[in-house]
């Protein structure tokens, strides 16, 4: 693994700084692996900026398929869905082929049933077999004050998940659907976009060479290529000494 951690002067310049390196890493995979490049999406308030201004891009739609590390167990036109923010930030205002985009099932009213259909999806997209984890070329993280990454919230069962692609993570009794730890380590490239002074303690944390991975799950993240760290300075300026 490749970690890459940068500092940006404010959540303006973090989100810049994504932009150039989302589709810097969309433009290689694109020409150096498969010919077309697949992005896991993060929810949260901090990457919808990143996704408004990828929808103002020209970028090769039809060679780019969209996925998401996790959602909550709404219906997909929920003001908290993951996929609905996407959608209306970004992929609704893009000439993207409708079947490139590859939400999670939040419809079978019980969250393991749609886990496992959507591990399915997966697999059958990937082409990949049970017990092989596929890889993805671009992962986008963000991390909780808490610790958390995707769905995998601290001392939850998720966590010790290793034979499976999609699991039901747990948020205060509330069901979510995630991405498994390693299936995100499997990924040629997971950038975490973390904003803000409430992150500095689960950052410092996370940092730290010896540490708790079930209290702070963002300490399992080890991606097999590349993992970047863009923080603001609020968030991140204490790592800099």
């Amino acid at each position: 693994m490749t970690r890459i951690v940068e500092v940006l002067p404010d959540k303006g310049a973090l989100v810049s700084r994504a932009l150039s390196l989302v589709k810097e890493k969309i433009e290689t995979a694109i020409a150096d692996c498969q010919g077309y490049c697949t992005i896991a999406l993060a929810g949260g308030s901090t990457p919808k900026p990143l996704y408004e201004f990828l929808s103002q891009e020209n970028l090769p739609w039809d060679k780019i398929h969209v996925f998401w590390g996790d959602e909550r167990y709404v219906r997909s036109n929920h003001p908290d869905s993951n996929e609905n923010m996407a959608r209306q930030a970004w992929l609704d205002r893009v000439p993207i082929p409708p079947d490139h985009i590859h939400p999670m099932p939040t419809g079978a009213q019980d969250p393991q049933q749609d886990a496992q259909t959507h591990e399915t999806q997966l697999r059958q997209f990937f082409g990949s077999s049970s017990g092989d984890f596929p890889t993805f070329d671009i992962i986008l993280l963000g991390m909780g004050d808490d610790g958390h990454t995707a769905s995998l919230f601290p001392h939850t069962e998720a966590l010790a998940v290793g034979d499976r692609l999609v699991t039901v993570g747990n948020k205060d009794g509330q069901p979510r659907l995630t991405f498994t730890v390693p299936l995100i380590n499997h990924a040629r490239c997971a950038i975490f976009l973390v904003a803000g002074a409430n992150k500095i303690n689960a950052l410092t944390q996370v940092f730290a060479p010896e540490g708790d991975s079930k209290a702070y799950p963002s300490r399992l993240i080890a991606p097999q290529g590349e993992l970047w760290w863009l923080l603001d300075e609020a968030a991140g300026g204490s790592l800099k000494s």
